[in-house]
Parts: structure tokens; sequence; C-alpha cells
């Protein structure tokens, strides 16, 4: 008997679960439920709100950009041209010089004595020349009376000849003595700002003793590379006049501006890459030998180009397209082509103008999908419909 009346009470508590959810689930209006019409059918998911934006068309430069490192138009090592001792160092490390200041004193008491020396051989020969040439005369004199054989003026005229050779020679060796007592002062061979020094008065220096070095600070270069695909553009624009070069330094946005000055003539094969050098104004030396700096160069600019924001490019199997607004306000897919991209603007191919390209909202849509206009203002300036939350007066 218990048996018999746990199975009724089961059956009962199953009928009581089946008419409840037959009841739930029983469509609006019938038998007695919820009012006909009260919500959207089964899959009617509604238009997608999106944003969008219209093409602009501007000149879009074409950049190409790069890390360069400045390097000096020339740098002199500076080295002594004779074996002598330090007297005086005129200049201090990290000074600015002007070409032909004096920098190092040698000493040149040896290199006087030679001048000297040289100086007063050339004096005797002038004298010994001067004698052969009165006793020449006078022996063409006495020819002339016959009272001198001719070989013997012959004889004379060779004397005279050998001592003015003599004569030119040691004054040769006058002059290279006194290019090596110069060679005791040493001065700027260019302008630019000293180094190190590495030698001190009483140092003992010889050829290869390097002294300081000199480098030249304004102008100044900047190399680096640019891809081999951009050469043509780059010679173009070299070809049609002065190329803009800028730098930045240490992430600033204000460049100091250059203009390219060096075209290498051969092109890395193994990288790709061609060298290239900007020259730049430096006197308030902001630039330094041996800085890494970002560098820019405009190879191109193209004129009146369709722009449209980067994040309105769709790339997948299809090929590459945007979202436009159809005039039914449905999205319709436009092929377009990247040409050029700079920030967050892309210069494109495919475009009229006039669309309304759709930026935001577009990873829901769908070819043909019906859309809503996010911005009221702009809905209503481009005859479309807004979001309803966004629309000023009553909704939709």
């Amino acid at each position: 008997m218990m048996k018999k009346k746990t199975l009724a009470i089961l059956v009962g508590v199953a009928a009581v679960i089946g008419a409840g959810a037959w009841y739930s689930n029983k469509a609006p209006g019938e038998g007695g439920g919820a009012p006909a019409g009260g919500g959207k059918g089964k899959g009617d998911s509604g238009p997608t709100t999106v944003n969008i934006v219209a093409p602009a068309h501007e000149d879009v430069p074409i950049t190409l950009s790069a890390n360069g490192t400045v390097s000096p138009i020339t740098m002199v090592d500076l080295h002594p041209q004779t074996t002598s001792t330090i007297v005086k160092v005129h200049v201090k490390e990290g000074q600015f010089v002007k070409e032909g200041e004096l920098m190092f004193t040698l000493d040149s008491r040896s290199a006087s004595a030679n001048v000297e020396k040289a100086v007063a051989q050339v004096d005797k020969d002038r004298a010994n020349l001067a004698d052969l040439e009165r006793q020449y005369k006078r022996a063409q004199e006495l020819v002339a009376q016959k009272f001198m054989a001719q070989s013997s003026v012959d004889t004379l005229k060779s004397q005279v000849d050998s001592a003015r050779a003599v004569l030119e020679s040691d004054v040769a060796a006058a002059r290279a003595s006194k290019v090596d007592q110069s060679y005791n002062v040493i001065r700027a061979p260019q302008t630019g700002r000293v180094g190190a020094i590495n030698v001190y008065p009483g140092s003992l220096v010889q050829l290869t003793t390097s002294l300081t070095t000199i480098t030249q600070l304004d102008p100044i270069n900047v190399a680096f590379n640019v891809p081999e695909t951009n050469l043509s553009a780059l010679l173009d624009a070299q070809r049609a006049g002065k190329v803009q070069v800028q730098v930045f330094l240490n992430n600033s946005d204000k460049p100091v501006t250059g203009e390219l000055s060096f075209v290498d003539n051969t092109v890395d094969a193994a990288a790709g890459q061609i060298r290239v050098k900007g020259r730049f104004d430096n006197k308030d030396t902001r630039l330094w030998p041996g800085q890494y700096v970002t560098t820019k160069l405009i190879v191109a600019t193209m004129k009146g180009a369709t722009v449209v924001p980067q994040n309105a490019i769709i790339t997948n199997t299809r090929g590459t397209f945007v979202y436009t607004v159809a005039p039914d306000q449905t999205a319709k897919i436009t092929n377009v082509k990247r040409l050029y991209g700079f920030g967050a603007y892309v210069a494109v191919d495919g475009l009229q103008g006039n669309e309304k390209v759709i930026v935001e909202g577009k990873q829901n849509l769908r070819p043909g999908g019906k859309v809503r206009i996010a911005d009221a203002k702009l809905a209503q300036e481009e005859g479309l419909s807004a979001e309803p939350g966004n629309q000023k007066g009553k909704p939709e």
C-alpha cells in the first residue's frame, strides 16, 4: 500500500511540472497569455549602431623614417711631423679653435741651428759664384785681345755653371731646413673642437704620437640607411631640388632640419639598403658626433590623395575593403587599395570621396545589414537614422 501511494504522488508532481512548462512556452496571445505584439520575433536583431566619417582630400607627404648616426664632416688626428719634445701646450681639452690657431710648441733648437747652417752655406755659394763670374768676364776680355787661350775661358765657363747649380741646390736645402723648423710649431689645420690631449710639456713625441683630435661640428652630417625600393623616388626628389631631412633628438617632437647631401654609389645587396647622409647647420651644437637620432626624409608628395582612418580598413580573404553606408542605410563593401599609411590615417585608391565610411561598429556588420548612426547631429546632416539614445527629442 505504501509503495502505491508514493508512486501516485510522483506522477502528480510530474504532471504539474509539465503543465507549467507548457504554459510558459505558449506563444503570446494564445489561450489567455500576454497580449500579441509585445516583442520582436525570434532572429530579429535590429540595426547595428556605427560611427562614420567622410574621406578627406589632402596632399600627403611620403616620408621615410630611419635611425641615423651623427658624424663629423671632418675629424683630424693631430700628429707631429718630427721627433722632438713638447715645450708648451697652448690649448685645453674641449676648447673650440679656429684654423691656424697655435696649439703646440716643440723644442726647435736643433732645427734652428740647421737653418742657420744652411743659410750660411748659401751665402758662401753666392760669394764663390760671384768670384767665378768675375774671372770668366775678365777671361773673355783677354781672349778678345789674344792674351788667353779659348780653352781656359771654356773651363771658367764650366766652373761658373757648376757654382750656380751648387748655389741653387743649397738654396733648396735651406728652404727644406726652414720647413723642418716649422714642424716645431703646430697649428690647428681646421676649425673645430679639441678632443682629449695626450701629451704635456716635456713629453717626447714622434711621428706615431697622437697629440689630440680636432672635430668639425658645424656643419655636421647625419648618416642613415633607406630601403633600395625607395631609391628611385629619392633620386627623383634630389634631381628636382633640395630634399629636406629632419632629425629628432631624444623623442622630441621639435626637429632639426637639414638637407640631403649624399647618396652612396652602391646598394648594399645583403641588406637591401643604401647609405645616405644629410647635412645640418649646427651652430648651437645640438647634434654631437656618435649620437643616435631618428631621421625623417620626404621623398615625394601625393597631391589630393583620398585619406581615411587606418581603423576603417579591413583586410581578410576577400581582400582589402571598407564598409560604407548605402543610400538605403545598409552596410556596403567597397574595395580599396592602400597607397601610403601615415600615423592613424592611410591614403587609399577606390573611393570617390563622397562615401560615408564606417569606422566603429564594423566588427558586427554583414554586407546588406541595416545600420544606425551613433552621432545624432551627424546623422541629421547626412539624412540618416541615428541611435535613439543619442537623439534630442522623441525617440524613433
